[in-house]
């Protein structure tokens, strides 16, 4: 493509400027007894939660960091209050993130394509990131399913429509 065409084009509402590993963090903490004690695959608990911060003012540059934890554990969490949590066999936290521009979104639009787009796209990247560190710290891989990242958005603007606002 020529410089004159490119100039040409407008400008993508969405651009990916980078997308990196912001923190990556695998432990075995029963290690090594617990290779020889587990018998079945573990159970995986999962938790994600998406965070985003305006790092540029003027241009409308966000970071936004898909959170995940998994935590592997010898069975599953019993549902009765008295149990005992089961032994913990992995635990695997990443904090995958994104540097995005936004052009000529409005500001009353951005919160969807902040919450929703921007994860969607890092998720793939992250995936292949928790499911290769579980793979060579001696476990099965953790493969996450697809996420529902719009119900997640629409979720979290219940929660905080629920809250009562803090001057009250």
């Amino acid at each position: 493509m020529s410089d004159q065409a490119a100039a040409q084009q407008p400008n993508s509402p969405l651009v990916v400027n980078i997308q990196y590993t912001k923190d990556l963090s695998f432990e075995v903490p029963n290690a090594p007894a617990i290779f020889t004690q587990l018998r079945n695959q573990p159970h995986v608990n999962i938790n994600l939660d998406v965070q985003v911060r305006r790092i540029e003012e003027q241009a409308s540059v966000f970071e936004v960091v898909l959170a995940i934890r998994a935590e592997g554990l010898t069975g599953a969490p019993q549902t009765n209050g008295g149990e005992e949590k089961p032994p913990v066999v992995f635990i695997a936290d990443l904090a995958y993130a994104g540097i995005f521009t936004l052009n000529g979104i409005p500001e009353n639009q951005q919160e969807p394509v902040l919450l929703v787009e921007c994860p969607r796209l890092l998720f793939p990247f992250a995936r292949n990131i928790l499911a290769d560190v579980t793979r060579e710290g001696g476990f099965p891989p953790v493969l996450l399913t697809p996420i529902d990242f719009v119900g997640l958005w629409q979720q979290r603007r219940a929660q905080a429509e629920a809250m009562p606002p803090a001057n009250a």
